[in-house]
């Protein structure tokens, strides 16, 4: 498959994550937005949000894995190059397509509900993560950043080892897909969960302020818990088991 295809699939697939993921995130969570009061700031915006990433991955993975993989994640990403399943020269070609989905997701998501009147860029945001006071449960920075290494860690492990030879192709996207929702449904409230730099970086750059200024956290963190998971899965599989 030409590079050119594969870094086009990334930069859609991950458009249409951070355009309908977040904006299940910004109608669950949004200050202010008249959808809020039905999805709730509560455990069931959670659930909804945590489905959102979920399911819009799980379509994503059958669409365009054939032809980039479908890390639509710079951790993935940077997993897969520690694996050997991927080179630099691609890897650091699929993380600019990514970051730049993010983005041209995040200003398609901000057009959109910026036709409502309820609607406003500096207080509803877009779904945007964070710690201290823009954490649900106002986590502090450090812990912040280990949560996000962990779940990302754990992210990567599992798409790392259903992808491999001996996982199974078939079931491979579900189980990727249920497994980004139960990272949701315990981060949402702790970072609102990055575990992708890529998802993290559009809406805070669109929204600016604190989402912006905590940006730093919600790339490395993940980057970290991405070279972590690779590492855990070359230990227990072996790199001749772990290719794709």
């Amino acid at each position: 498959m030409p590079l050119s295809r594969k870094l086009g699939a990334e930069l859609l697939g991950t458009a249409i994550l951070v355009f309908f993921a977040c904006g299940v995130a910004t109608l669950s969570f949004g200050k202010g937005f008249a959808f809020s009061g039905l999805l709730g700031p509560s455990s069931m915006g959670i659930v909804a949000t945590a489905l959102a990433f979920g399911l819009v991955l799980m379509g994503l993975i059958y669409a365009i894995g054939s032809i980039s993989g479908c890390h639509v994640n710079p951790a993935v990403t940077i997993g897969a190059l520690v694996a050997g399943r991927i080179t630099l020269v691609e890897a650091v070609g699929y993380w600019v397509a990514q970051f730049v989905g993010g983005l041209l997701g995040a200003l398609a998501l901000w057009s959109v509900f910026s036709g409502s009147p309820k609607y406003s860029r500096t207080i509803t945001g877009l779904g945007a993560d964070g710690y201290g006071s823009a954490s649900m449960v106002k986590i502090d920075v450090g812990h912040a950043f280990l949560v996000e290494v962990i779940l990302t860690a754990v992210f990567i492990f599992v798409i790392l080892s259903v992808t491999s030879k001996l996982g199974n192709a078939v079931t491979a996207g579900v189980a990727i897909g249920l497994t980004l929702t139960f990272v949701h449904l315990i981060g949402i409230p702790l970072t609102g969960t990055s575990v992708n730099p890529a998802r993290s970086f559009g809406p805070a750059l669109v929204v600016g302020g604190t989402a912006l200024h905590q940006l730093w956290l919600f790339i490395v963190a993940p980057l970290v818990g991405g070279v972590v998971g690779a590492a855990v899965h070359v230990g227990l599989f072996g790199r001749e088991s772990s290719a794709a």
